[in-house]
């Protein structure tokens, strides 16, 4: 299992790359990297590439630290505590950049792939059944929650509402965390979450909510991310390189265990074993009902969605200053180790 520190013990060349056998040499000689992570289903291929040995083949030894957040991760990635962090996009990320905090989107973690939708949008199973909700249309007036101002998932209720002609301002919007828009739901203190897995199997299987994927209203919006912190880029930039090939090899062991829309793949019982060691959810059972996030095998992001999020950013006021996309994407490490890998092939 992989060994993890916990917060507060942190805060106070592509053509060299190797690929092939494992590294045997002593547990010195490895390059520590550290990575920030909620240790969500999402960060599976950072365990998967712990458990396969991606991380050793390529002379890393990971150590992960616990952060529940992004902005959580932001300051300390900036300042050169953290190498790395899972975390996802939000407004905090293009106001650190526009004072100067240099921070860099570097991979896809987490995006609505056809079928593989990150977030959905849960229901309350009670308005579903009256026939109160039958489209997006219906969620006008009613009661939406979001975890949070600034975040991916605010853009992602804004293109529901969109794709039916409403405005972002024609829904009561309740900030609460994943649990508890749950138990709101439940007793009818809100109407509709926007949340990821496992969060809508859990809805779903207690009756509380009806899941409707964003993928179908929003699709390939790149929602978690690898971010990359200045020092790392600049004063570690071979073993940037060397850790993008193996973060890379573990998405596309990922991708051989998601079929059909679940976790039924040729790798999915060792996937499903990795993440019951590796997550807070422990029952096996619970990975055969979850609908898995996409990750795209190659890394790339997309773009026009993270420019979507921005603009949705700015009209809200969210966004400080005027970085771009550009300021802060850097796809140079994925373009290296493709060099590599060569491009995915579905097997």
């Amino acid at each position: 299992m992989i060994t993890r520190r916990r917060t507060l013990q942190l805060l106070g060349g592509a053509a060299g790359f190797a690929v092939g056998a494992p590294y045997r040499g002593r547990a010195a000689d490895l390059d520590e990297v550290q990575i920030a992570t909620p240790a969500a289903i999402s960060d599976a291929p950072i365990f998967i590439a712990e458990h396969k040995g991606y991380w050793t083949e390529q002379k890393i030894r990971m150590k992960l630290v616990n952060m529940q957040t992004g902005p959580q991760m932001i300051a300390p990635l900036g300042a050169g505590q953290i190498d790395v962090a899972a975390a996802a996009t939000s407004a905090g990320l293009f106001n650190a950049t526009a004072r100067g905090i240099s921070i860099k989107i570097v991979a896809d973690k987490g995006s609505n792939q056809p079928g593989y939708a990150y977030l959905s949008l849960l229901v309350r199973k009670e308005l579903v059944d009256t026939g109160k909700f039958k489209t997006m249309k219906d969620l006008k007036g009613l009661k939406v929650a979001e975890p949070g101002k600034g975040g991916s998932t605010g853009s992602t209720v804004n293109q529901a509402l969109k794709s039916v002609g409403l405005a972002y301002d024609d829904v009561d919007h309740v900030i609460l965390g994943f649990p508890e828009m749950l138990t709101g739901m439940e007793n009818g203190a809100i109407d509709a979450a926007v949340v990821p897995e496992p969060f809508n199997t859990f809805g779903r299987n207690k009756g509380i909510g009806v899941r409707f994927p964003s993928d179908t209203f929003y699709p390939h919006q790149t929602i978690a991310v690898v971010l990359y912190g200045n020092d790392f880029m600049a004063k570690r930039q071979e073993v940037a390189q060397r850790f993008m090939v193996a973060y890379l090899k573990a998405v596309r062991f990922y991708n051989g265990a998601i079929k059909d829309g679940h976790f039924a793949g040729p790798n999915a019982p060792e996937v499903i074993d990795i993440l019951v060691k590796e997550t807070r959810y422990k029952d096996p059972a619970l990975y055969k009902d979850v609908v898995p996030n996409g990750c795209d095998p190659d890394g790339k992001l997309d773009l026009a969605s993270i420019e979507t999020d921005l603009a949705f950013w700015r009209e809200q006021k969210y966004i400080e200053g005027d970085a771009k996309v550009a300021d802060v994407v850097d796809d140079s490490y994925v373009q290296a180790a493709l060099k590599v890998l060569g491009p995915y092939h579905a097997s």
